[in-house]
C-alpha cells in the first residue's frame, strides 16, 4: 500500500509491505507513484523468501564499491576486485547480471571453482571474504537479501606458504639489471628500485611502507623509521641498520614531505619484474624480501623483539616469515 502527500518542495511517498515501512522524496508525483510500484513488488519478493528480483550482484558490488570501500584503507584494491568479480561469467552470462532473487550458492561455487584455476587459493578465499561481506551488507543494511547465499559454500584450501629465500647470488643479477653499482650515484627509477629491493632485505619492510617514508617520517640520527599506519592498522616504529641508513644516503634528495624513494607501486613493481626476467631469475616477488629479512633479522632478535620489527601481533603469522633451513639450524647446535 503507498500513500502521498504533497509538501512544499515535492511529493512525499509512504509504502507498507506486510510491516516493513519505507519512504522517499520526489520532485514530482510521477517518479513518486514510478518508485512506489518498483518497491513494493521488490519488498514483496523480499518478504516472501526471496532476494530482490529488481536488484542484481552487480548493483550489490557498485553500492558497496561506493558507499563501503572508500571508507577502507585498501579501498583501491577492493575497487578492482569487485570489478574483477562480477565480470566473471557463469552459465553463459556474467556474475554481475544475476538477479538476487535468483542468486543461488552454486552460482557462487561456479565463480569460485572458475577463479580457482586463475589464482592461488588464499588469494580466491579473499575474494570470497569481500563478496560475502558485500552481499552481508546489501542484506543487513539494504534488505535487498533474506538468506546468505555464502553460507554453503566451501572455501578453497590455503595454498602451502612461500618460503622463497634470496641468495646473494640473486641480488646480485637483480640489482646489476636495475642499473645499480654500489658506491656510484643513483638517479634511473630503475636504479631507486634496486635501493629499495636491499633497503626490504635490511629492514622486513613491506613495499608500500618503504615507498611511503618520507624525511618527516625517518630519524637518521635515532636510526628509526616510523610508519603512523601499517596493514594491520596501527602504527610501529622500525630500527634501521647502519648498511639501511648508508642506502637510505645513496637516494637523490626530494622536498621536504615528499617520498624518499620517488617511486609509485605500480613502478616499482614493473621495474621489479622486468628486472628479474631479465637476470634469469624465476619464482621470486618483491615481497620475498620481507621472507629474506625476517630469517636474517632473528639471529639477532629474539622472538618478541623481532615481532615488533615487523609488526606481527600474532606469533604464528610471523613462523610463516621465518625461512631459515635446516642446515643453517643444525650449524646452530654445534
Amino acid at each position: 500500500m503507498a500513500s502521498f502527500q504533497k509538501t512544499a518542495t515535492g511529493w512525499r511517498v509512504q509504502i507498507d509491505v506486510k510491516g516493513q515501512r519505507e519512504s522517499r522524496m520526489f520532485p514530482n508525483k510521477a517518479n513518486a507513484q514510478e518508485w512506489a510500484d518498483r518497491r513494493q513488488a521488490e519488498l514483496r519478493s523480499i518478504t516472501s523468501g526471496q532476494g530482490s528480483k529488481t536488484h542484481t550482484v552487480g548493483d550489490v558490488l557498485d553500492d558497496y564499491q561506493k558507499k563501503v570501500s572508500p571508507t577502507k584503507r585498501g579501498k583501491r584494491w577492493e575497487i578492482l576486485r569487485l570489478e574483477l568479480i562480477g565480470r566473471k561469467e557463469i552459465a553463459g552470462r556474467q556474475f554481475r547480471e544475476i538477479r538476487l532473487a535468483d542468486l543461488q550458492p552454486s552460482h557462487i561455487a561456479a565463480w569460485r571453482d572458475q577463479r580457482a584455476r586463475e589464482v592461488a587459493g588464499a588469494s580466491v578465499s579473499r575474494e570470497m571474504s569481500l563478496l560475502s561481506h558485500a552481499l552481508e551488507v546489501a542484506r543487513k543494511e539494504w534488505g535487498w537479501l533474506v538468506h546468505d547465499p555464502m553460507k554453503e559454500v566451501r572455501r578453497p584450501p590455503d595454498s602451502p606458504p612461500r618460503d622463497r629465500l634470496i641468495s646473494a647470488k640473486e641480488i646480485e643479477l637483480i640489482t646489476a639489471a636495475l642499473g645499480y653499482e654500489d658506491g656510484m650515484p643513483v638517479g634511473r627509477s630503475s636504479q631507486r628500485v634496486a635501493v629499495a629491493f636491499l633497503f626490504a632485505i635490511e629492514t622486513a619492510m613491506r613495499s608500500g611502507e618503504l615507498l611511503g617514508l618520507t624525511s618527516r617520517t625517518v630519524d637518521l640520527k635515532r636510526r628509526v623509521a616510523h610508519l603512523p599506519l601499517t596493514k594491520n592498522g596501527s602504527a610501529r616504529d622500525v630500527p634501521l641498520s647502519s648498511r639501511a641508513v648508508e642506502l637510505l644516503g645513496m637516494l637523490p634528495p626530494v622536498k621536504n614531505g615528499e617520498p624518499l624513494f620517488a617511486l609509485a607501486a605500480a613502478s616499482r613493481d614493473a621495474l621489479f619484474r622486468k628486472a628479474r626476467d631479465k637476470a634469469g631469475i624465476t619464482g621470486l616477488t618483491f615481497h620475498d624480501t620481507r621472507h629474506e629479512a625476517i630469517t636474517r633479522l632473528s639471529k639477532k632478535f629474539d622472538v618478541l623483539a623481532l615481532s615488533r620489527v615487523t609488526g606481527h601481533t600474532n606469533l604464528s603469522e610471523l613462523r610463516t616469515y621465518y625461512n631459515e633451513t635446516a642446515e643453517e639450524l643444525a650449524k646452530l647446535l654445534d
